[in-house]
């Protein structure tokens, strides 16, 4: 635990706060934003080249997402902590310094151990900045109109960020390499540092103390947890490290509720989950980002892998998901007021669960056109109800220090679930692969000439048919668990929202609270 720290007035440092000052310091926030999310969605492009390059197993490059979100997620409260007990501009800069300097190490990796090292370190640099850029909103603009503009722009650039990295990941990974999606991130992040020392003013300093023990054994925990779903899919259920990481993954998580349980200022208030409503809403989010994580990675890997798509053709696949997202959340809004949340949240997961089913038809032969395409915007419009209710509801009838900690605490469990989520598909996916690929290599062999068996028993490599056979095997088994688990978020919301449309109080914006 660190001992509390007294403060400066908001006063300290930076320029005066001018309104050309604000919407310098509002763009200067706005690209680390940016930058953060844009990460995201721009390795997955880049996904297929980092295994060729780097020679990850398929299970393996799962960790490539999981070391971000892992590292991000399960330090995001403890980062804006950090920023209200030290400074928020101090911290916010250092976090982007964190992320710049891991975006460097992340290109030159050379190993995998390399790049996995450097990715989680990135996942701290964002931890770090960006629950401190939308605190430091709050401390340079007025509340009302002028908090409430700058929120949106915020809230846009988180929106469409994925979209961009989409295409920026295609683009830089097909005409330079798959290095330079993390090379971008230098320049820009140290521009987004000098411009921070200059145009953003220091916020006043809050006493406070740190939960480390609760940041470390939580995010440790979820750690040992996402390892041993991936390790049972790669050797078995019964292999003594398989065994061993579930073991710690129980230890670590009991030690972390029994620190939010008696900790005076615990980083995860175990009271906001009293309410059955935000219980709920957590669950779900849980199990949607579970889903949403597993059907990129696994749809990157298809559409590149067996349909040949090149990385650009692959981001510009993707484009339509988020346009329709944009739609559906832009409509949920217009019915939340009137249905209430439970209907919309309802509804977008049951479309969710179907789109993910019906991707779970792909064969070696489907078409974009055809076989991904349809289910995708499917998907995607069930995606927009979720992002927009769950938001909403999380922050619903919670009082206004804990706003922030609600929220943060949301997006914690999108982190959270999409790792643990897409650990336990890629386990599906090595499981129903291996067993695919056993029966093609006896089918194989007894149909092969003498000389098909002799290569193969030196090179122990399938075809490339057989292999892309084998990989969209996998994939499909995972996409029918992913429509599982977006299911049960319906259930959840079926069982547990119970708040009407006139119980729902609109958020207008605050100033985020640890």
């Amino acid at each position: 635990m660190s001992p509390s720290v007294r403060g400066h007035g908001p006063g300290t440092g930076g320029a005066a706060p001018g309104s050309g000052s604000k919407l310098v310091s509002l763009l200067v926030i706005a690209s680390l934003q940016l930058m953060v999310v844009l990460d995201i969605t721009i390795v997955n492009i880049a996904l297929p080249h980092i295994q060729s390059a780097l020679d990850f197993t398929t299970a393996n490059l799962s960790w490539v997402i999981n070391a971000y979100t892992l590292t991000f997620g399960g330090l995001l409260l403890l980062g804006g902590r950090s920023g209200d007990i030290l400074g928020r501009r101090v911290m916010f800069a250092f976090g982007v310094s964190l992320f710049t300097l891991a975006s460097l190490l992340c290109g030159l990796a050379q190993e995998p151990w390399q790049l996995l090292a450097a990715r989680a370190l990135q996942g701290l640099g964002g931890a770090v900045a960006s629950p401190t850029a939308l605190a430091l909103i709050a401390t340079i603009f007025d509340e009302g109109r002028e908090r409430n503009r700058a929120f949106a722009v915020f809230a846009g650039v988180s929106a469409g960020g994925g979209a961009i990295g989409l295409l920026a990941g295609g683009v830089l990974v097909e005409w330079l390499t798959w290095r330079w999606i993390f090379f971008v991130n230098v320049p820009i992040g140290l521009l987004i540092v000098l411009a921070t020392t200059r145009y953003i003013r220091e916020s006043e300093r809050r006493p406070g103390r740190f939960d480390v023990l609760g940041a470390v054994t939580s995010t440790l925990g979820m750690v040992a947890l996402v390892y041993g779903f991936i390790r049972a899919g790669e050797k078995s259920w019964s292999d003594p490290l398989t065994v061993t990481a579930f073991a710690v993954a129980v230890v670590l998580l009991g030690a972390f509720v029994l620190v939010e349980r008696t900790s005076r200022q615990p980083i995860t208030p175990l009271r906001l989950f009293r309410d059955r409503n935000r219980s709920g809403t957590f669950a779900i989010m849980l199990c949607l980002a579970a889903a949403m994580f597993g059907m990129f990675f696994f749809l990157t890997l298809f559409v590149q892998d067996v349909m040949g798509f090149s990385p650009l053709e692959a981001g510009l696949a993707f484009l339509p998901v988020s346009a329709v997202i944009a739609v559906s959340a832009a409509l949920a809004s217009q019915l939340l007021p009137r249905t209430g949340p439970k209907i919309v949240m309802v509804s977008g997961a049951v479309l969710a669960a179907a789109g993910l089913a019906w991707l779970s038809r792909l064969e070696v032969t489907s078409s974009y056109a055809g076989g991904v395409l349809g289910p995708m915007l499917v998907f995607g419009f069930g995606m927009g109800f979720e992002f927009v209710s769950l938001t909403l509801m999380a922050v619903s009838n919670v009082a206004e220090k804990e706003s922030g900690a609600a929220s943060g605490v949301l997006n914690v469990t999108q982190q959270v679930g999409g790792s643990l989520g897409l650990s336990i598909l890629v386990t599906i996916f090595s499981t129903s692969s291996r067993h695919k690929a056993e029966d093609l290599v006896r089918t194989f062999l007894a149909r092969a000439t003498p000389e098909e068996r002799q290569r193969f028993r030196q090179t122990g490599a399938l075809p490339p048919q057989l292999r892309e056979q084998t990989l969209a095997a996998g994939i499909t088994s995972a996409f029918i668990a992913a429509a599982l688990m977006a299911a049960l978020a319906a259930l959840v919301a079926v069982l547990m929202i119970q708040t009407r449309a006139a119980d729902l109080q609109r958020f207008q914006g605050g100033t985020p609270s640890s």
